[in-house]
Formats: C-alpha cells, structure tokens, sequence
C-alpha cells in the first residue's frame, strides 16, 4: 500500500467528484493529486491526472486552461506507451473536435501534437 498515498487519495476523489458533477471540487482535488505525486515514480499516474484536469477545465468552459493543462499532460506522457494514457489522448481530441473546427488557435496546435503521440508514442 506505500503508493496509496496523499497523491492517489486526491486522485480517486477528484474522479468521483468530477462524476457527481462537482468540478470545482473535482479541479481541486486534481491540482493537489498533480501538486503531491512524485512525477519521476509514477509518471503515467501523473500523465493522466493532469490529463483528467484539462478534462474538467473544458467542462467548466475554460478552453484556454483545457488546452494549457493538456499540453502539460502531452509533456508528461513523453516516453510513456500505456492504453489510459493513449485513452486520454483520444478523449482530449473528441472534447476539442468543435473548437478545432472553429480555428481555435490552441486547440490547432494541441491537436497536432495529439496526433503525434497516437501516431508514435510522442507528443
């Protein structure tokens, strides 16, 4: 159990939050989960974590911060080959479909580099 810690804890809130319909409860809970995880151990953990928390951001109507926290989560997932990181990837490029076909400028570039790490295990 060494690894169910403060970091995982937050974790299993922050999706039961984000699933009850309490978002800011949920980005909280996110923030504290990426905030205490030691990256370095259990980086696919923390890949998909931030990558939950862009999730959240878009649900909240925070495009700019969706987007910005996503390419955090495409920095993390860098030499990561796991199918929940692949998962988030899909789901990030199904949530921005409308915006990228609107010419939102990050959603653009996000989209591109979601594109190379499907392709290639790479953002």
């Amino acid at each position: 159990m060494f690894f169910f810690g403060e970091a995982s804890l937050a974790h299993e809130t922050a999706c039961t939050l984000r699933d009850t319909g309490d978002l800011s409860g949920a980005l909280k809970e996110f923030r504290r989960s990426a905030r205490t995880r030691k990256a370095k151990t259990f980086t696919r953990t923390h890949a998909v974590t931030i990558g939950y928390l862009g999730a959240v951001h878009l649900r909240r109507g925070e495009i700019d911060q969706a987007c910005s926290t996503w390419s955090t989560a495409l920095d993390a997932m860098d030499g990561i080959h796991s199918a929940r990181a692949r998962q988030i990837v899909v789901d990030m490029r199904a949530a921005l479909s409308a915006f990228r076909r609107s010419g939102v400028p990050a959603t653009v570039e996000l989209d591109a580099r979601a594109c190379a790490y499907l392709n290639t295990g790479s953002p």
